[in-house]
């Protein structure tokens, strides 16, 4: 009775992937990755991606302990608006962005003000989009290790004389780190992908906020064949971190263990 509608559903899933690869051009492929504008887009989006997920490592995790640690009155509160971005359409991210730190903004005009600097339509603005969109999935990725971070280890190490900034730093987060760690590799995946918010918040200027999916969006109006070159580079990183996180949401063991 199941397998039928399972079948189904990894049809939905998978079709549209093959299909993809069938249609690209094979013999004008090489051209089309050796680009210029494939380069610098490709670049760009590694570097934002990057740095966003060194902002969302230590805005991240401790948002995560203490959501996983700490009980206090509204956490559940806390946890959804952690949580919002998930949910909110990416274009809509990018204009709460432009109401809040575009140069008009709520917090955008005094910081202009005072430093002269302003980050739409920059290299800063799109690590911040990827930020917004990216940090809820971090959040989560990191509270789940730390839940699963038994608290007696941490208990053990504060009757030992530790303080609980030395149990935090040497004790649960190396407990952690394996689900750390997924929670970067998801969250940098998830910035690498990242379009609404960027192209709302930042436009699409080639070298300084175009990353790869506003290359792909730009390019498809005009050259379905290099449209489709793109694509398949974002396809092949997309698997590459289906790769680095196999041992944890792929196969048996990930079912049985946290």
């Amino acid at each position: 009775m199941l397998v039928l509608p399972a079948a189904l559903a990894v049809l939905v899933l998978v079709v549209p992937l093959v299909a993809m690869v069938a249609e690209t051009d094979w013999a004008t492929l090489p051209s089309e990755l050796a680009s210029e504008p494939l380069r610098d887009a490709l670049w760009l989006s590694i570097v934002t991606s990057t740095a966003a997920m060194l902002v969302c490592l230590v805005l991240g995790l401790p948002v995560a302990w203490i959501l996983a640690r700490v009980t206090f009155r509204g956490r559940g509160v806390l946890r959804a608006l952690v949580t919002v971005p998930l949910v909110l359409p990416p274009v809509v991210a990018g204009i709460a962005l432009r109401n809040a730190f575009g140069r008009t903004g709520v917090v955008g005009e005094p910081l202009l003000e005072l430093t002269g600097f302003a980050f739409p339509f920059t290299t800063w603005g799109v690590v911040l989009a990827h930020v917004f969109v990216s940090l809820p999935f971090v959040v989560i990725a990191i509270e789940g290790a730390l839940r699963s971070a038994d608290p007696v280890y941490d208990a053990a190490a504060a009757t030992l004389g530790a303080t609980r900034w030395t149990a935090f730093r040497r004790v649960t987060v190396p407990l952690a780190m394996p689900g750390i760690l997924a929670g970067m590799v998801l969250g940098w995946s998830r910035s690498l992908g990242e379009f609404g918010a960027t192209i709302t918040f930042n436009g699409n200027y080639p070298g300084t906020t175009q990353t790869m999916p506003t290359l792909i969006y730009v390019t498809r109006q005009s050259d379905q064949d290099a449209a489709q070159a793109l694509s398949l580079v974002m396809l092949v990183m997309s698997i590459a971190v289906l790769l680095l996180l196999r041992d944890r949401w792929l196969g048996e063991r990930s079912l049985v263990t946290p």
